[in-house]
């Protein structure tokens, strides 16, 4: 089964220079915990709701005033959309994440995957769980 038949379409994306208000109000409204984030309909980033109340109040960040580019994370771990979906459970996996963006071959976001999507595909329960155990183990602290 390939990524694309398990993944989320149309996947909304927030610019880079959005106030860090505007990004949690978006994922208020769409019920979500994550956003790519997007310039020129390319992925530079991601933003967790982590990432702003975590990371920004520690750092006393403005919310409004404040962009998504002060707060999200640059790199970000994808895959592509033909990939196997046990290939990107492991990489789920090895990267201790839950989410990861779905690319077409022009490097351009199409859906993003989950580790929820795994578990309610049919006989998606292993390799979700598989991928969680992964993801659960601490990692070390950054220094």
């Amino acid at each position: 089964m390939q990524v694309s038949d398990v993944m989320t379409r149309n996947a909304e994306c927030i610019r880079p220079d959005s106030t860090l208000q505007q990004a949690a109000e978006r994922m208020r409204a769409l019920d979500v915990g994550s956003l790519p984030v997007c310039e020129d309909d390319r992925l530079v980033g991601v933003l967790t709701d982590r990432d702003i109340t975590v990371r920004c109040v520690a750092d006393s960040h403005d919310p409004r005033r404040d962009t998504v580019r002060d707060a999200m994370t640059p790199y970000v771990y994808h895959c592509q959309e033909d990939n196997d979906v046990a290939e990107a459970a492991e990489l789920m996996r090895e990267k201790q994440v839950r989410r990861l963006p779905v690319l077409d071959h022009d490097h351009r976001l199409v859906g993003i995957i989950a580790l929820g999507d795994l578990a309610v595909e049919e006989g998606g329960e292993p390799l979700a769980g598989h991928a969680l155990e992964g993801i659960s183990t601490p990692s070390s602290p950054i220094r």
